[in-house]
């Protein structure tokens, strides 16, 4: 019992002998331009998309070695394999416009459902889907699709509602 007890004790000591001090970090904060998320729809997005345009809503111009008050705007591209991104900021760094485009990503289950409605034994080949982004909140997003059925294809475009261009 004396043993155990001194076991006990000893593992109590260790314990603490192991304990170590708390490090602060500092703060962390993310600022999103939360204008530029709603309109694109960040949440109905794909993945490689929802990342690309967390970086352009996050970019800050102020932080370039080129950047300079007597510039108006100022032209930046983002480069992931599966898009690309042309932002336009001003001299205050807001973000005026973009020019999206991605290809080969996920599709929206409301594009893949029109199209299964409208050609049903047509299975989707190549894909490119394409954002024109403007300060004032116009948004255009339109996918454009080649089907294949065997040794046929088509080239359609709709909209991420799935309505037909």
């Amino acid at each position: 019992m004396k043993k155990l007890f001194l076991g006990l004790f000893l593992m109590g000591l260790t314990t603490q002998m192991f304990a170590q001090e708390l490090e602060h970090l500092p703060e962390v904060v993310i600022v999103h331009n939360y204008k530029y998320l709603s309109d694109v729809g960040i949440g109905e997005e794909a993945i490689p998309v929802k990342e690309l345009q967390l970086k352009v809503s996050d970019f800050n111009i102020k932080e370039l070695d080129i950047y300079s008050d007597e510039y108006e705007f100022y032209d930046v591209y983002f480069f992931i394999p599966e898009g690309k991104i042309l932002a336009s900021y001003d001299k205050d760094g807001n973000l005026l416009r973009t020019i999206e485009r991605y290809k080969d990503i996920d599709v929206p289950s409301t594009v893949l459902e029109a199209i299964g409605r409208r050609f049903p034994k047509w299975s989707i080949s190549k894909n490119v889907y394409l954002v024109n982004y403007h300060e004032t909140g116009k948004v255009r997003k339109l996918y454009k699709l080649t089907l294949e059925n065997g040794d046929q294809r088509i080239k359609v475009k709709l909209n991420h509602r799935g309505v037909f261009q």
